[in-house]
């Protein structure tokens, strides 16, 4: 993979980070922490680095979304961060319609499928990162066929796997007095750096 030009990034919250508010309308979290690494690693190398997060995204909305916000823009690079508010609604809405293991497999193989088929894309597949920071919380229970489906993908596409829940929990077992969120789901500084370097540090490996 040729890590240069035009590299897309999509998701919920976590990956939107304030980039409504953002003049560059880059965000403030991950994607602004790995922009400026690419910048300034590689600066003979040009990077267009595109944040297409939205808030509240489960995997239906980037299925719905996924024309205008990713093929559209003929990305080189796809990188997606999906899958906690699809387990984090059944926890705090549960009265909604809930995107269980099986539909989020579906959909999301439709969108590396769209992908591949519809442009010339290096994909990323980030694993979802955590919902309480306790690694036997309900969430994170719920989580582990959701990173599995996202470890698959990524398998099945010949991806490149970012193990973000697998970096999380490695965290939380350290028992570091740090905390990784605001809340346990939206990052705080360190939680997105760590989010960054683990993407860093997969990216590279192919590189």
């Amino acid at each position: 993979m040729k890590l240069e030009g035009r590299i897309v990034f999509i998701g919920d919250s976590i990956t939107e980070s304030g980039r409504w508010r953002d003049p560059e309308q880059i965000g403030y979290g991950y994607v602004r922490l790995i922009r400026d690494y690419l910048i300034t690693a590689y600066p003979h190398r040009s990077f267009d680095v595109v944040n297409r997060g939205v808030s509240g995204n489960r995997i239906p909305d980037l299925l719905a979304r996924w024309e205008r916000d990713v093929i559209d823009l003929q990305p080189d690079i796809v990188s997606i961060s999906i899958g906690i508010n699809d387990v984090w609604r059944q926890l705090d809405h549960p009265e909604k319609e809930q995107v269980y293991p099986d539909q989020f497999e579906r959909v999301y193989t439709q969108l590396a499928v769209q992908t591949k088929e519809k442009t010339k894309a290096q994909l990323i597949f980030m694993e979802p990162t955590i919902i309480g920071e306790d690694i036997h919380s309900e969430g994170n229970i719920k989580l582990k066929p959701y990173v599995k489906i996202v470890q698959k993908m990524a398998q099945r596409f010949r991806g490149i796997l970012v193990p973000t829940h697998q970096a999380f929990l490695a965290y939380l077992q350290a028992r570091s007095p740090y905390r990784l969120t605001t809340d346990g789901v939206h990052m705080n500084s360190i939680g997105n750096m760590l989010m960054a370097r683990t993407w860093i540090g997969a990216v590279k490996k192919v590189n």
